[in-house]
């Protein structure tokens, strides 16, 4: 499994929420190639899971604001 410091470092180099990227990994079973390939293409299980992690209301993937009500 990709080690949550490299994680971290890979959410911040993509201006991702740290909870979106935790997410793509999860289902890219650790895979750094399918995740880059999900963080680009995107992926509704992803949003899910991701809001599931946390409280909070927005998200950011990229450039885009994810709301929790928009999910």
């Amino acid at each position: 499994m990709t080690k949550p410091h490299h994680i971290a470092e890979w959410a911040r180099v993509r201006e991702t929420s740290l909870e979106i990227a935790e997410a793509i990994f999860e289902l890219a079973h650790g895979d750094e190639t399918l995740a880059q390939q999900i963080w680009e293409e995107g992926n509704d299980d992803v949003l899910s899971r991701a809001f599931a992690k946390t409280d909070q209301d927005q998200l950011y993937w990229g450039d885009e604001t994810i709301s929790r009500a928009d999910v």
